[in-house]
């Protein structure tokens, strides 16, 4: 007899299927193998009390305050923790059980329907002379070489931008972005780029997005979050995707001191709120963003990334872009050494996790590493034993 330890990353659907396993115990086995872990805050005592015994009672556990089971607080903070054949389990049977338990049950079941997706690689295009990372920047021909390179790397989306949004940038009319974008946007649709890749406008413009979409551009990228009704209406009206990032503040403003009583909670709140505006508006594709640098602090960033898992309730893609962005230098804690054009390797490791946690698009500056990333990942994780 032989004994492997195998890694926690192993591809253990392949495994199963190795071993002989049929199709129908993989789907049973699989979903007693992940072990999730769910923060549930302000839970009311007696539903804590409910929830703990019914989680015991299928092999799972509730993690509770002292004093709950004498109701020494209304109220209470706890720890649950369960496969994802006992999270589906508690899905149903706390649809029956009072003191919130119905809204909870159908929380958790939101998590157990979750599908992983591949992941995509977006590359930034910026027609503007002041975005923070300075290789970025192109205009006319130059753009289009680039968008071409992206295309030979493996880009599955290149994002085209006039307007920088890094700390502190400044806005610019409507009619000068359009005209910093639209040779760019011309010359892909003259020669018919998006056969080739998908393209998205980074732009909260109406007057922009409109003139994107209308040739052959399929996404809007709004880091507003779709503030604009006009926006809306355009996104809906050429049935285009819309990216839902969370911003606090403006370009102009989000890095003063940005403050949260909880970054998971606002955020999803506000993807709350976007979502159901979208909906309304008849936009029926939608990505999120949790906006990475845009009015947060660096352990603001690092909790989004860590828990990236918990917007995956949304059951919607998920796009996470940290690219050379200045929390690596921070936490990195040096000044020089770790400007923008040396920040690849920072870059890599949190996208690393941003995709292990969830993320479904990463948006990026350096295309051919992050597919070469990407290729590394699969064959680790395809690993034969």
């Amino acid at each position: 007899m032989i004994i492997e330890k195998l890694s926690s990353d192993v591809d253990t659907t392949s495994l199963l299927h190795k071993i002989g396993v049929d199709s129908g115990g993989v789907k049973i086995i699989m979903s007693k193998m992940k072990l999730h872990y769910f923060y549930i805050k302000d839970l009311h005592v007696g539903a804590a009390n409910i929830l703990k015994q019914d989680a015991l009672s299928i092999g799972a556990d509730l993690a509770v305050p002292k004093g709950v089971i004498t109701a020494e607080k209304p109220r209470v903070d706890c720890l649950l923790i369960g496969t994802t054949k006992h999270i589906q389990i508690l899905s149903k049977k706390e649809l029956a059980q009072p003191f919130g338990l119905k809204i909870l049950a159908k929380e958790l079941s939101n998590f157990t329907r979750l599908k992983r997706e591949n992941v995509k690689i977006m590359g930034i295009i910026n027609a503007n002379s002041d975005s923070f990372y300075k290789n970025s920047r192109f205009s006319g021909n130059d753009a289009v070489r680039e968008i071409k390179l992206m295309i030979e790397d493996g880009a599955d989306i290149i994002d085209v931008g006039g307007v920088s949004s890094r700390p502190g940038s400044k806005s610019v009319s409507e009619e000068e972005e359009l005209f910093r974008v639209k040779d760019i946007i011309d010359i892909i649709a003259s020669e018919k780029l998006y056969h080739d890749t998908s393209f998205s406008i980074d732009s909260y413009s109406a007057k922009v997005i409109e003139y994107a979409l209308q040739n052959g551009f399929k996404i809007a990228n709004d880091i507003t979050g779709l503030a604009d009704d006009r926006v809306c209406n355009i996104v809906a009206e050429y049935q285009a995707q819309a990216i839902i990032m969370h911003m606090q503040g403006t370009p102009q403003t989000m890095q003063i001191n940005p403050q949260y009583n909880s970054v998971i909670d606002d955020v999803s709140l506000f993807f709350e709120q976007r979502i159901e505006k979208a909906q309304k508006f008849g936009i029926k594709d939608i990505t999120l963003d949790v906006g990475i640098g845009f009015g947060k602090s660096v352990e603001d960033n690092l909790k989004l990334i860590s828990h990236l898992e918990h917007f995956r309730r949304f059951n919607l893609p998920l796009l996470v872009g940290a690219s050379r962005k200045t929390l690596i230098e921070k936490i990195d804690g040096s000044d020089f050494s770790c400007s923008s054009e040396n920040r690849l390797s920072g870059t890599l490791a949190l996208h690393q996790k941003a995709i292990q946690n969830g993320a479904s698009i990463i948006r990026v500056h350096d295309v051919k590493e992050h597919v070469q990333m990407l290729k590394v990942i699969k064959a680790i994780e395809a690993m034969d034993i």
